[in-house]
């Protein structure tokens, strides 16, 4: 009987963090779409209106890593009942922001609440499912949440935004928070490190919190600055500086906010490659996705969130596949599979054209999604069991990261792609076509299918690069090497 209650509290405890999960993720694409609105409000021009998404992005990254430190140390769920709390007041203060720096003052605190959410809510599974296959499979369907929150963000906003104002994307979060904040009170036990807590390494925070606030910056604006601007230099000399200098204190740091030694851990590496190549293929072309839906197949930002509807679906679907493959197929070989179907569903959008209908999108992201999904729980059921139980905070934090900094890497390599590949087929396709006409109407025409075509076509080359960025991912996975053993605090590695 006590058996049966502690299953049912396990799966509780996971909701429970899929609930937090879905919530920040979700906050940060509803706020994207309420953007119109607030520039209009608040009569600031969309280049200062950008800085209140890269405000959150600067200080979420910034902040992970610590938070999942804090989390071995002084307890789990402590930090993670914390986060929330504040992730909630600050969501209420956005709503009530009354111009740009209130709301990106607001925004920042939002990030930093949000940013203790992925570390502590992974630690949080890890320790409550032992079981390596159970593990899996939770860790998939939390992983989920992310790829749903991108999905349903849309779905969600755009009628809130429509018919109560942009405010609602931020007051929506007291409810549906204050009902997370306590079902985590209620559900999750406390867990953290057995190791002894020694003296936080704050010069460590601070110097990758800096080498990383400069990447992600540069990441965000390189392209509208001009990648070798001198805004750009700085930010590359700022990361280049910091880094070697947070090399050098993790070295000698006693208690090293990140552990070096995980990456002497060739599986570690090795997935956490697999996962950034993956991540920065995946979210710097689907970007462009609801883009090209809206500019040249006509809908408007609802009827394109609509066709992102089935992916969510599919994703949920094949990381329970993932889940229930553990321990019966070897990881890597899930891992390949899921990431060369994500790359096939890539180079499906090779198709698209103006003439596409709603099943040229909803296919291929059901393909990418499917993939994406199967491979979920493998990759972070493999950073969950090749490190030990009091660092799976600080392991799941440096895995957060890499999915941030590869997305944010991803958008801003495929953007500049896209616009280069265009201004170069501007140039290459009139170099070869002529009109004879003088006719006003006749050469507008002109100049509109040649600009159509150049558009097109880049975007065809862009899925192109980003397929076989995640084709090589998938062979690069194959290199993995695991022996497991049975023994309480990890799978020893070789190779």
């Amino acid at each position: 009987m006590e058996e049966k209650k502690g299953n049912k509290l396990r799966w509780w405890i996971l909701i429970t963090v899929i609930v937090g999960t879905f919530l920040g993720s979700l906050d940060q694409t509803v706020v994207n779409l309420a953007l119109p609105k607030i520039i209009d409000e608040f009569n600031i021009t969309v280049s200062s209106a950008g800085w209140i998404a890269t405000a959150y992005i600067l200080a979420n990254a910034v902040f992970v890593p610590i938070w999942g430190k804090l989390g071995d140390k002084i307890g789990r769920k402590k930090v993670y009942i914390f986060g929330f709390s504040i992730f909630i007041l600050g969501s209420v203060l956005a709503g009530f922001a009354w111009d740009l720096k209130s709301m990106i003052f607001f925004r920042v605190i939002q990030a930093v609440a949000s940013s203790a959410d992925y570390p502590t809510a992974m630690a949080i599974i890890a320790v409550t499912f032992k079981e390596g296959k159970e593990r899996a499979q939770a860790l998939g369907l939390w992983s989920s949440a992310f790829a749903a929150s991108s999905v349903l963000g849309p779905l969600i906003g755009g009628p809130l935004i429509d018919n109560l104002g942009w405010r609602s994307v931020f007051f929506i979060n007291l409810p549906v928070g204050i009902v997370g904040l306590l079902m985590a009170m209620r559900f999750i036990n406390e867990s953290k490190s057995s190791l002894e807590i020694k003296k936080f390494d704050w010069w460590g925070a601070i110097t990758l919190g800096l080498s990383l606030s400069s990447l992600v910056l540069v990441l965000d604006k390189g392209y509208d600055w001009g990648w070798l601007a001198i805004s750009s230099m700085f930010c590359y000399a700022s990361i280049i500086t910091f880094f070697s200098l947070f090399i050098k204190i993790e070295k000698k740091a006693e208690d090293p906010i990140v552990d070096l030694s995980f990456f002497k851990i060739p599986a570690f590496v090795n997935t956490l490659s697999n996962n950034f190549i993956v991540f920065m293929g995946m979210m710097g072309s689907i970007f462009l996705i609801p883009v090209f839906t809206q500019t040249f197949l006509g809908y408007n930002a609802t009827e394109a969130g609509f066709l992102f509807m089935p992916m969510a679906f599919c994703m949920v679907l094949s990381a329970s596949v993932g889940g229930m493959l553990t321990g019966k197929v070897k990881s890597k070989y899930v891992i390949f599979v899921s990431t060369l179907v994500a790359a096939i569903g890539l180079f499906m959008f090779t198709s698209l054209d103006p003439r596409s209908g709603p099943l040229g999108v909803v296919i291929p992201l059901c393909v990418i999604a499917l993939g994406m999904g199967l491979g979920m729980s493998q990759r972070t059921n493999i950073i969950a069991s090749v490190v030990k139980a009091s660092e799976m905070g600080i392991a799941s934090s440096i895995l957060a990261l890499a999915r941030s900094v590869a997305g944010a890497f991803g958008i801003a390599v495929f953007a500049t792609i896209l616009n280069n590949r265009i201004e170069s087929n501007v140039l290459a396709i009139n170099r070869f076509s002529h009109l004879s006409s003088i006719n006003p109407s006749d050469m507008a025409t002109y100049i509109g299918l040649i600009s159509l075509k150049a558009n097109i076509n880049a975007y065809h080359y862009v899925f192109i690069i980003s397929s076989l960025v995640v084709a090589i991912g998938a062979f690069g996975i194959l290199t993995l090497k695991l022996k497991e053993e049975k023994t309480d605090t990890k799978v020893h590695i070789i190779g």
